[in-house]
């Protein structure tokens, strides 16, 4: 889960944050003013102070917000000058923006508020198209507008270059003040509530959101431009209104409501992306007549209000396709305001103690929850009040038994003046205030019977004026020994006076809570909801401790004292023969078995799994399969030593699974066997599996050797190379590995020679491996009582909508009878519905519901469309005349939860990741890795190191354009590609600079556009778009950005380097034994020191056609193997498999097989 806020403010203004992994409220010390209210998303929060202007608070991340400038230098040719600034009068601006209509001259472009600070002046950008241009950075066309190239020609009238400046916001994690002005100047009155949310209703440009806002004569407005780049907006807009209204409400959707001064509800519609404003009001009534309504919170798909007489409602029947819902349900509970965060959890305040309230039990298929629970952690002043007076009542106690009365200490001490007035609150807690007036004092008042006597001294959060007060008012006869006792524990109150002006175990009165940027669901594990007092903090902190070494002597003698006692007792009986010699044991079970033989069908057959244990503690078994063919009883046998790989199979109808041994690899036909339910067959996976490890004597964590891989599917598995495995010139055959698995799901896996290992999961989270071992359906014994944690990952499945265009009735979903289904996959071989598409597996549940992706490459219409001339071809976004058919993608996320030795590395989100292959030297020496955030950002990891694997920060490397693939081979070569296709070097990259100093452009291949990119110890691969293979020469320690490409093969998806330069390749269009396949892993021979290109290419198995596409998960590969387990003909898995802490001990040059285990 990853770390987000829930943010509160108090009955005195200040503004308090707590973390899903905290335990106490933090408070924002940089506030200046009180605020009244607040509204939090994950990325920053807004408020409103005391003075009723806005103010914004960005959270600070390793990658500042920086925002890309840009005008451009026209230039036309003429006779006399050559080129120069003289334009023709119908000639665009000699600068301007890129369609050349605005006006931009350098001197125009200021910053948007002193929140921004410029990164530099400005430069000239020589790179066109993913290519150099000349120095100057001159592109040439023949004339305003046209097609530019970065050559000049003969007929080249024009010429433009682009001038790039960079500003970055630099106002994170502080308060920042957001101008009250519209468009036409400051807006009449101030603001009195505020909303935000939105960010669900488009994701271009990134980061979007949508902010609501009441003034105080119960006018809404808008802020417009809110974005990633733009974290402050451009400007208000007023949105016109059926009637006054006194607060408002936006989820991350197109859900807005909002409550009138008289009690009713207004709902907001036509919401959409290219309108995020709506277009009109809908008026719904209060849930309850007589009590009109006073607060309203949206979420995804719920809506909860809360009327005059605090009672709380729900609304049902929410969607985007009905946003008034069908009416109101009453829920149990009396609050004073509620607030819907992510995946619609709700918060709430409670009427009676103003306590943060959170509801429990909201799912997706129980969206009104079930109960509310307190959320009853301390806030941050509170433990500090609470050890500052342990310790100040203990030194005052030691006064009083002495005798000792400090009363000169005290008056220094104690302030003269009375405590100032709190702060001003809204009207909403004028009640309670006047309440609170009329009530007693909250002071303790010390009695003559607890404070004459020396044995049970009592202590008080009060300020000594106040103290004196009561003491005046009461007996003369008591009046001297109170005062005597005020005088004592003054000195005690004084310093929990400095820290708050209310005492620890005081209940604090909340004003407001916001959910909107905190993330928790119904799976998350919090503590907040355990009752954890300051006081037991403070006796904790002031309990004896025992020193690390004390334990480690303790420790040590312990175990000295247990080897002795079992040398002593165990020796004496060596010379007897063990009473039993094996032991065995059975477990039997019916399953099915998919038959090797034609007719293939499924049969009913008792499954038996012998394990026994020898005299010398070794451990073995043997798999049995009983079943009756031709009313003959048969069995078919698998020694559990021969195991090679266990692995679950997808399918619709069955709970299957696959056994594999090192024969049937050969033979490609695996024992495949069916379960009755889901729990046996992840008992019978996790039974074998330790069976297998037993049996190999591999037990615990996966060892710093181990080969770590991953399945398309996202299951991990990892083997334990054996001395063998690198033996020359007769190594171990890859159909002879044992990979066993460990709990998690990830998309890719990365690790090294010391054992850290980082894995990125689909939804681009980020995951460290904490040593463990286990988790998922490995329980019990298969697995590790700790390090294992909860795991979570997210992906969309997409199905493409299809039309095709006639002339009666235009675009229609009636194709021609050689077209592909009207829903289909994106081959468009298969139907895929939205009723009949399924998650990937049972493990996924649907967590949202289907949209339309407008983030598909080639680009949208407002509506989605992609256009083309007939299916399948290239789609762009736009309609021409020679566009017949069009189709749009739609996108449905599903979750899947897990558990697994992984624990996440907030708080940025990636699409790769690299880790030199190369180990450091101690486990303090820092390890490089480099990542690239799923926006494009280049990253570099500080504080990585065998104890601290998941490092302690990222550091931004700055880009001029967002990359996407990267990687770190010897001597901290790092290399990328840049989303254009061009490749990049970075310079000067050492221990002491892990960030190195400047990018160094690399030009492509002539008319390539490059796709991804890796490195080895003195060789560098990349792959371009067309499927290309190109090697770099002339790489040298003087000139390590080499000299120029050379082409090595064609057909090629993905390319891995090792760190001896050893060269794996996926590739498609191979020539097999019966058709073309693709997806075929492929390794290059005869690399060597004098031939670092290799000399031919060793042919794998591949993927008949018309399956899913084979990709590497991973790179760079050292020495090892690439297993492709071909399932089906629907399903197969890749598994690659890192082994960089091999390399040292293997001659360079060396030949490696492949295992294919498959069956169709």
């Amino acid at each position: 889960m990853p770390v987000s806020l829930l943010w509160a403010v108090d009955v005195y203004g200040r503004v308090y944050s707590l973390s899903t992994r905290g335990q106490q409220w933090e408070q924002c010390r940089d506030a200046v003013l009180e605020f009244k209210r607040v509204t939090a998303v994950q990325q920053c929060c807004w408020g409103i102070a005391c003075d009723h202007h806005i103010y914004l608070n960005v959270h600070s991340s390793d990658v500042p917000i920086r925002y890309q400038e840009e005008t451009f230098e026209n230039q036309r040719w003429n006779p006399m000058d050559n080129f120069s600034d003289r334009l023709l009068p119908s000639d665009r601006w000699q600068w301007s923006n890129i369609t050349g209509l605005e006006h931009q001259p350098l001197d125009s472009f200021f910053l948007p508020s002193t929140n921004w600070e410029w990164e530099g002046d400005w430069y000239i950008d020589e790179n066109f198209g993913g290519e150099p241009t000349e120095k100057e950075g001159w592109t040439y066309a023949i004339d305003f507008p046209a097609t530019y190239t970065k050559d000049k020609k003969w007929n080249s009238c024009v010429r433009r270059r682009r001038w790039i400046r960079y500003r970055r916001y630099k106002a994170t994690d502080n308060w920042a003040t957001i101008p009250s002005e519209g468009r036409s100047g400051p807006l009449p009155d101030p603001f009195n509530d505020i909303s935000c949310g939105g960010w669900e209703i488009s994701e271009e440009p990134r980061g979007r959101l949508s902010l609501w806002a009441v003034s105080l004569q119960g006018k809404v407005w808008f802020r417009e431009g809110i974005h990633h780049h733009s974290p402050e907006g451009d400007g208000w807009e007023e949105v016109s209104l059926p009637g006054e209204v006194v607060q408002i409400s936006c989820g991350p959707g197109d859900l807005v409501w909002a409550v009138l001064w008289e009690g009713q509800l207004i709902v907001r519609e036509g919401i959409t992306r290219d309108c995020p404003r709506g277009s009109s009001w809908v008026v719904v009534d209060s849930p309850n007549p007589e009590a009109g309504a006073i607060h309203v919170a949206v979420g995804d798909n719920v809506v909860w209000a809360v009327t005059k007489d605090n009672k709380v409602w729900y609304r049902r029947g929410i969607n985007s396709y009905n946003p008034r819902g069908s009416g109101w349900i009453g829920m149990i509970g009396e609050m004073v305001m509620i607030n819907v965060g992510l995946n619609d959890q709700v918060w709430g305040i409670s009427c009676e103690d103003r306590a943060v309230y959170f509801r429990q039990g909201v799912t997706s298929n129980e969206l009104s929850g079930k109960a509310w629970k307190a959320v009853n952690v301390p806030r941050d002043g509170d433990i500090r009040s609470h050890s500052s007076a342990s310790s100040s009542s203990l030194h005052s106690a030691g006064c009083f038994f002495s005798g000792e009365v400090r009363a000169q200490s005290v008056m220094r001490a104690c302030p003269s003046s009375p405590p100032p007035d709190p702060p001003p609150v809204d009207p909403d807690e004028a009640s309670l205030r006047e309440a609170d007036a009329k009530s007693p004092p909250l002071a303790l008042v010390l009695s003559p019977s607890l404070s004459g006597g020396p044995g049970d001294p009592q202590w008080s959060n009060v300020d000594l004026e106040e103290t004196q007060t009561h003491l005046a008012v009461g007996p003369a006869g008591v009046r001297g020994d109170a005062a005597d006792t005020c005088s004592l524990s003054s000195v005690a109150t004084y310093t929990l006076c400095q820290e708050e002006p209310y005492g620890a175990d005081e209940h604090p009165l909340w004003a407001w809570v916001s959910g909107g940027g905190c993330g928790v669901d119904c799976h998350s594990q919090l503590n907040w909801f355990n009752s954890a007092t300051a006081l037991s903090s403070s006796v904790q902190s002031m309990s004896l401790s025992i020193s690390p070494a004390q334990t480690a002597a303790w420790r040590k003698q312990i175990f000295e004292q247990l080897s002795e006692r079992s040398k002593r007792e165990m020796d004496n009986f060596k010379h007897y023969e063990q009473a039993i010699e094996q032991s065995v044991w059975v477990k039997k079970g019916a399953m099915q078995w998919w038959r090797d033989w034609k007719p293939h069908k499924w049969v009913d057959v008792r499954f038996a799994l012998e394990q026994f244990s020898g005299p010398e503690g070794n451990q073995d078994g043997i798999l049995f399969l009983y079943y009756n063919f031709n009313e003959e009883k048969k069995y078919l046998h698998a020694f559990i030593n021969e195991v090679t790989i266990l692995v679950p199979v997808l399918n619709d109808s069955k709970h299957t699974f696959a056994v594999y041994t090192a024969e049937r690899t050969k033979q490609r036909w695996p024992i495949r066997l069916a379960a009755a339910t889901e729990l046996e067959m992840h008992d019978w996976l996790a039974l074998l599996s330790v069976s297998c490890c037993d049996s190999r004597g591999i037990q615990g964590p996966p060892s710093k050797q181990a080969l770590w891989s991953v399945t398309c599917k996202g299951d991990v598995f990892v083997c334990e190379p054996s001395p063998s495995l690198e033996a020359c010139p007769y190594p171990t055959p890859c159909d002879q590995m044992f990979w066993h698995q460990v709990g998690g799901h990830l998309r890719l896996v990365e690790c090294n020679s010391l054992g850290v290992v980082w894995g990125v999961g689909y939804d681009h989270t980020v995951w460290v491996y904490t040593g463990g071992y286990g988790g998922g359906f490995l329980q019990g014994l298969a697995s590790s009582t700790d390090n294992i944690y909860t795991q979570t990952d997210v992906k969309c499945v997409y199905i493409y909508e299809n039309q095709r265009w006639n002339p009666v009735t235009g675009y229609t979903n009636r194709g021609l009878p050689t077209d592909r289904y009207m829903w289909s996959d994106a081959t468009g071989l298969q139907e895929c519905t939205k009723a009949n598409t399924k998650p990937p597996s049972p493990h996924w549940t649907w967590v949202a519901d289907w949209a339309i992706d407008y983030g598909i490459s080639g680009g949208t219409d407002r509506e989605g469309w992609q256009y083309a001339a007939d299916f399948p071809t290239s789609y762009h976004g736009h309609k021409t005349l020679k566009d017949f058919v069009r189709r749009r993608r739609w996108a449905r996320k599903c979750k899947l939860t897990t558990t697994g030795p992984w624990q996440e590395v907030p708080p940025i989100p990636l699409s790769d990741v690299t880790i030199i292959p190369c180990g450091a030297q101690s486990i303090v020496e820092p390890i490089p890795l480099w990542a690239i955030s799923n926006k494009g950002d280049v990253l570099c990891r500080l504080g990585v190191t065998l104890l601290t694997p998941a490092g302690t920060s990222w550091l931004h490397v700055g880009t001029d354009q967002p990359f996407k693939s990267i990687s770190i081979g010897g001597a901290n070569q790092v290399w990328a590609i840049a989303r254009d296709g061009s490749a990049f070097y970075r310079g000067s990259v050492t221990a002491q600079s892990p960030s190195g100093d400047c990018w160094y452009h690399i030009p492509s291949p002539v008319r390539q556009k490059l796709q991804q990119v890796s490195v080895g110890r003195t060789s560098v691969y990349t792959v371009d778009q067309h499927g290309n293979l190109w090697f770099r020469q002339g790489l040298t320690p003087s000139c390590p950005q080499g000299s120029s490409w050379e082409h090595i093969s064609n057909n090629v998806r993905k390319v891995s380097v090792g760190p001896l330069d050893q060269v794996w390749i996926i590739a498609d269009k191979v020539q097999g034994s019966h058709s073309l396949s693709c997806g075929t892993v492929c390794h290059r021979l005869g690399v060597q020191p004098m031939e670092p290109k290799g000399q031919s290419w060793d042919y794998g198995i591949g993927v008949r056609p018309l399956t899913l596409p084979l990709t590497l998960t991973h790179q760079p590969i050292a020495h090892g193997a690439f297993t492709v387990i071909c399932l089906s003909p629907e399903w197969f898995v890749s598994v690659m498999a890192t082994v960089k802490s091999l390399y040292v001990h293997v001659p360079r040059g060396t030949v490696f097989s492949i295992a294919f285990l498959c069956y169709s």
